[in-house]
């Protein structure tokens, strides 16, 4: 039998050989990281015979599917030391996820920090035993009964919505066995570097009407180096949350009279009509025109669109005058409405349609927090009008919008091809032509992607953009969705160079994605510290006595005169204290002025980048942080303020 291999490498055997038996046969390094193994796109257990010709990938932990075998081998390991400690609980699901795995789990008396760290220790037990993982099948009715004897009732109702002929795996490690479909580790002894890391309510299987459950988190890697660095980056998360952050430097609020909807405070006003003023510039130089269209429209316009049919019950509703109408979730609709309100011809298009739409989407209170999933957001909606001819061409000069944006910020990204789910419409054809259309784009551009199988929308297929932020974590903003089925139920025509009808085709992209998010996103990039021509506050004038007072507020004038956002700090205070408040407020420059100063009209410049930057005449301060501000650069900290 021919073994082709990811690289394009023919392993030729004559008997068949088990996963692991072949990565040995590569490489013993390999067969030591190997988690996984993938046949013919398939995702195997490392034990799985091999007996006839096949393409096999071995995963490794670097593998994102290989990583969820492992990690979902963590969470099994957990669930055991669960039911050894604490036999009366109820095991639910136990998944891997992007940075570990849970396991839902029902209890009469709610686990609490110290019982994860006996639940931790019993982990290292079963590690040290080194327990094979086997697996074995049961028919659906005896894996019922065997659950039943169990008396694990969540196992049984997740049976019982199989198929009757369905085949149930299992899988067995000690005294252990669990529901569940694979694939896993060999072993448990290679799980050594994990760490529970909190706890929290989930409802069984999401639904709000159901039970409301514990889900134990956790996360786990190969090397305890690799988790003390992950462990670092939690904690460096906690200091940079945005809600934290968010209050301390007064730049938004929740409240309970308004679930999920964000108030922006005064300086958080500053920060959003800063992002949103820079998106009106690239969007002008971009060739985009603006609109704006009604928050609420008819039920009728969302049944042409699609959305009251695919997506109602994210949608807020009410009736007027007899007539249903929906809260907008989406800003398409109104930008159709635009292109169709005169006639247009082949040389119109393209046509880039801008809009920053406020937008309602009802998020479950389980799922909100803080300006990360919120109710109401605004979007930065573009919606590109074209032939077919200008596909390629319009989705390149999206993408190299987005790229420089991201650049802007100091984002590393990287680019997945979100491909036909389930609950779509439009033919086969159409969603084809739309996916090798994105498809060409990316290959043209030398992007490098990942396919995300059955994740595009229900009207098209996509291209997300994910950032890396300053710590490592990833954020989906970015999206290019290639759309004919919109253009085709809102019958949109345009007149060809032929003098015939014809349908455009239509785009829709955002770059932030929502503002509210992607301030969330910066907040934390940036941890409050932000560039200076973002910042709210950008210098602070701190005199350093009553006395100073009148030649600290002519500063403050020639300052606010320059168009720069300044402050003056006329409190009684030391001048060391007003100085630690400025820089816990994250402001980049403090001009302390005194009798030195006021004589020879100069300031004395403390930065948030480098400290103590001595004196300057104050038009020579206000000519370099007016260049630093136009050219939005990005200043480095150079050393720790003391």
């Amino acid at each position: 039998m021919k073994i082709t291999l990811k690289d394009g490498s023919v392993k030729e055997y004559a008997e068949a050989k088990s996963v692991i038996e072949i990565a040995a046969d590569i490489s013993e390094g390999l067969a030591r990281a190997a988690t996984a193994g993938e046949i013919d796109g398939e995702i195997v257990d490392l034990r799985t015979p091999v007996d006839k010709d096949c393409n096999l990938n071995i995963l490794t932990f670097n593998d994102e599917k290989g990583k969820g075998a492992f990690r979902h081998t963590a969470s099994h390991i957990m669930a055991q030391a669960i039911k050894r400690l604490y036999p009366e609980t109820k095991l639910a699901i136990g998944p891997s996820v992007a940075d570990g795995f849970y396991y839902d789990v029902d209890r009469d008396t709610p686990f609490t920090a110290e019982d994860l760290e006996k639940i931790e220790k019993e982990m290292k037990k079963i590690v040290k035993e080194n327990l094979p993982l086997v697996r074995s099948e049961k028919p659906r009715n005896e894996a019922i009964e065997y659950f039943k004897e169990k008396d694990e009732p969540y196992k049984v109702e997740l049976i019982e919505d199989l198929p009757e002929d369905a085949v149930i795996s299992f899988y067995t490690q000690g005294e252990f066995t669990d529901l569940c479909a694979g694939p896993h580790l060999m072993s448990t002894k290679y799980v050594k570097a994990f760490k529970l890391t909190s706890l929290a309510g989930a409802y069984w299987r999401g639904n709000e009407k159901n039970k409301m459950l514990q889900r134990i988190y956790g996360t786990a890697f190969p090397k305890k180096a690799e988790l003390e660095e992950y462990l670092h980056m939690l904690e460096e998360a906690k200091k940079r949350d945005h809600r934290k952050l968010g209050k301390e430097l007064g730049l938004f609020m929740m409240r309970e009279e308004g679930p999920g909807f964000p108030f922006f405070l005064p300086n958080g006003m500053v920060l959003k009509n800063q992002l949103l003023d820079f998106w009106r510039e690239i969007h002008r130089k971009a060739g985009y025109v603006e609109i704006s269209t009604p928050i609420m429209l008819s039920r009728h316009l969302w049944e042409t669109s699609g959305h009251w049919d695919h997506y109602k019950e994210n949608m807020y509703t009410t009736v007027i005058d007899g007539e249903d109408f929906a809260i907008k979730p989406m800003n398409c609709p109104g930008g159709i409405l635009v292109y169709q309100s005169e006639p247009r011809s082949y040389r119109d298009l393209p046509i880039r349609m801008g809009e920053l739409g406020i937008v309602h989407r009802h998020e479950k209170s389980g799922q909100m927090h803080g300006l990360m999933r919120v109710r109401c957001f605004t979007q930065d909606d573009a919606h590109i009008f074209m032939t077919p001819e200008q596909i390629k061409d319009e989705i390149k000069g999206v993408a190299d919008l987005i790229d420089s944006v991201y650049k802007l910020f100091g984002f590393k990204y990287h680019v997945e091809l979100s491909t036909r789910p389930e609950d779509s419409m439009g033919s086969d054809e159409d969603w084809n032509m739309a996916t090798d259309a994105l498809r060409g784009a990316l290959d043209d551009l030398g992007l490098p992607y990942v396919v995300n199988e059955g994740d595009g929308a229900f009207y098209g297929p996509k291209i997300d953009f994910h950032l890396e932020d300053s710590i490592g974590r990833t954020w989906q903003c970015g999206t290019i969705q290639l759309d004919f089925q919109l253009p085709l139920r809102f019958n949109l025509e345009y007149t060809g160079a032929d003098g015939e009808k014809h349908r455009p085709i239509m785009i829709h992209r955002v770059v932030f994605g929502s503002i509210e998010r992607f301030i969330g996103i910066l907040i934390e990039h940036f941890a409050g510290a932000f560039p200076t021509w973002l910042a709210p506050v950008q210098v602070k004038v701190l005199p350093i006595s009553d006395k100073h007072l009148e030649y600290g507020q002519k500063v403050l004038e020639k300052l606010s005169e320059a168009g720069i956002r300044a402050e003056i700090d006329t409190r009684a205070e030391k001048i060391g204290y007003k100085i630690r408040e400025a820089q816990m407020k994250k402001i980049p420059y403090m001009l302390v002025v005194g009798a030195k100063e006021e004589e020879e009209e100069k300031v004395s410049v403390r930065s948030r980048f480098q400290g103590d930057e001595g004196q300057k005449g104050l038009e020579e301060f206000i000519e370099d942080i007016l260049k630093e501000i136009a050219s939005k650069e990005i200043r480095k900290v150079e050393q720790e303020e003391k």
